[in-house]
């Protein structure tokens, strides 16, 4: 039984200079009831786009051109308001990529999913926070009850996008639409994750469409893919088939391009270098404690908050990438802050260049500050909404190097297409740009500076696997030509593999393992080592074997 189909259907965003950009192009594909179908593509593919339209709902700026959305055989436009409002969230339910910008800060976690059952179950406030506890329960959120009472910023990422998709089965729906939901989450998390929305979707028989540039998630989740590309489907069928006998070249070129933990490992830019002896950066015995916390509006003192990290060491030469690897919560995100100087060790030393390095960036030199640049997870957080690119990239090139206006505009061209942008994009703000999009202008800011160090926490989480190998291979370059050293900060380890030289394997704020990569990931000693490496295999055996993805690599190449 066909429960969604989109006929022709037409996508585009207006530009700065009022023309109409197109999005997705002539797309058009059924939905039977209870299948499940995944949607891959490049970054700025149109994949998120899509998706959005089958809700009728498009982007700011965007709009639906032409083409048809059907419902049990019921186009949405043709539905008035109040029938659209209950559509979304009740017949249809869409779980977004950052759960925490989908979650109002300010109330409590339980409010917000009772809200939704109070609209779509039409139900009093008693009996939608009954029904918000069960659906907390039915998500495998700890402690329901207590939850329930918690802002969106005492929860984990994975316990986030926990209560967005309690949120998202408020209504009972039949179809749930997932764009990126497990982006920024841990393998481990993430399987527990993708697990519950299996589970969810045969107990309530839904259909189910997954977005995603983890071709490895659509692997396992999903029994029909479409691959887009520039706005169109150019392939599509059952996923074994289109994963392991591609018709096209792009998509031989997104298999190809998957990071792989058992992949061998390219050889180091810095094997031969002679600045290989002397540590650019050191960190000895590093501790950090965050405040223990005593209620909404303060930090209070009865009581001491679980160190967050305590007794990291290692050094970073030049040239060198150290990768730092651990589930949510275990101290990856807090050692990247303590270099970058956003926080101030608790215990122990940074040295930079063999000279204390102060703890706060607002301590440092304005030299030292250029030269250790940090790129962050969510990129839309970290650039300016009001600025245009433009003004995004000029801005460290003045401060930095004092070019004049005219020099940064040219030299602000010459970075975006470093980090494969359009020069159109230059007038763009970061909201008409995609997740991707967004990461490489973030990418290309620091790369304004001229650092000897970045510290990339989860730079590579929101991008596509080929756009991913792009800038890992720009990360690369950058080493090979200007000695440019790395802490890698990522989940997946299928891209630690590839990047770092040496690894350090963090659990609750400790070291577990620590040594070079090769060795830490094929003769491992500690049992979590062995857990997350066995996470990140998982799915594997849906994907050709590592040694034909290596032999496409090439051909691509």
């Amino acid at each position: 039984m066909t429960l969604l189909r989109a006929e022709s259907l037409d996508v585009a965003y207006r530009r700065p200079d009022g023309a109409l950009q197109p999005a997705v192009i002539d797309a058009s594909f059924v939905l039977e009831a209870g299948e499940s179908l995944g949607i891959v593509g490049e970054s700025g593919s149109g994949k998120s786009t899509l998706a959005r339209a089958l809700l009728g709902h498009t982007r700011p700026g965007g709009v639906i051109t032409s083409g048809r959305v059907c419902l049990d055989d019921r186009d949405i436009k043709s539905l008035d308001p109040e029938e659209m409002r209950l559509l979304r969230g009740g017949r249809v339910a869409f779980v977004p990529q950052n759960p925490l910008s989908s979650l109002t800060p300010h109330l409590r976690a339980g409010s917000q999913v009772a809200e939704a059952v109070r609209v779509h179950r039409r139900c009093g406030a008693k009996e939608a926070r009954e029904i918000a506890i069960e659906l907390f329960a039915a998500t495998n959120l700890p402690r329901p009850a207590e939850l329930y009472h918690r802002y969106p910023h005492e929860l984990s990422g994975g316990q986030r996008q926990r209560v967005v998709i309690a949120a998202a089965l408020a209504g009972n729906p039949r179809l749930v639409i997932l764009d990126e939901p497990t982006t920024a989450l841990d393998k481990t998390t993430e399987i527990q994750v993708l697990e519950l929305v299996q589970a969810l979707r045969g107990r309530l028989n839904a259909a189910l469409i997954y977005v995603s540039h983890d071709l490895n998630v659509i692997s396992e989740m999903c029994e029909r893919v479409l691959v887009m590309l520039s706005g169109r489907i150019v392939e599509s069928g059952p996923t074994a088939r289109v994963y392991h006998h591609p018709a096209r070249d792009y998509t031989r070129r997104l298999i190809a391009a998957i990071p792989r933990v058992d992949a061998p490992r390219a050889p180091s830019p810095v094997a031969s270098s002679p600045l290989r002896e002397a540590p650019l950066l050191s960190a000895a015995d590093l501790g950090y404690r965050y405040p223990a916390q005593r209620g909404l509006f303060g930090w209070g003192k009865g009581g001491e908050a679980a160190p967050a990290l305590q007794g990291l060491s290692f050094a970073i030469r030049r040239g060198e990438t150290v990768g730092l690897v651990g589930e949510s919560g275990s101290g990856k995100s807090t050692a990247a802050a303590l270099v970058a100087g956003l926080i101030a060790p608790g215990q122990g030393r940074l040295d930079f260049e063999g000279r204390p390095l102060p703890g706060l960036a607002r301590d440092r030199s304005a030299d030292t500050r250029r030269r250790i640049q940090m790129v962050f997870q969510d990129p839309l957080s970290s650039l300016n909404p009001r600025h245009r690119v433009g003004t995004i990239l000029e801005r460290p090139l003045v401060s930095f190097h004092g070019l004049s206006p005219a020099s940064a505009r040219r030299r602000a061209l010459e970075l975006l297409g470093r980090v494969q942008l359009d020069a159109a994009l230059i007038d763009s703000y970061p909201r008409q740009l995609s997740g991707g999009q967004q990461q490489r202008v973030a990418f290309a800011r620091a790369f304004a500076a001229d650092p000897d160090l970045i510290v990339c926490d989860e730079i590579t989480s929101a991008l596509d696997v080929s756009v991913q190998a792009q800038v890992l291979e720009m990360v690369k370059s950058l080493q090979r030509d200007a000695g440019t050293a790395c802490l890698f900060i990522s989940h997946d380890l299928g891209v630690i593999r590839r990047m770092a030289d040496r690894v350090v394997v963090l659990q609750a704020g400790l070291v577990r393992e620590a040594g070079d990569t090769d060795m830490v990931f094929d003769k491992p000693v500690h049992d979590y080592t062995r857990l997350l490496l066995q996470a990140a295999t998982r799915g594997y055996g849906n994907l050709p074997p590592a040694a034909e993805i290596t032999e496409q690599d090439g051909r691509a190449a």
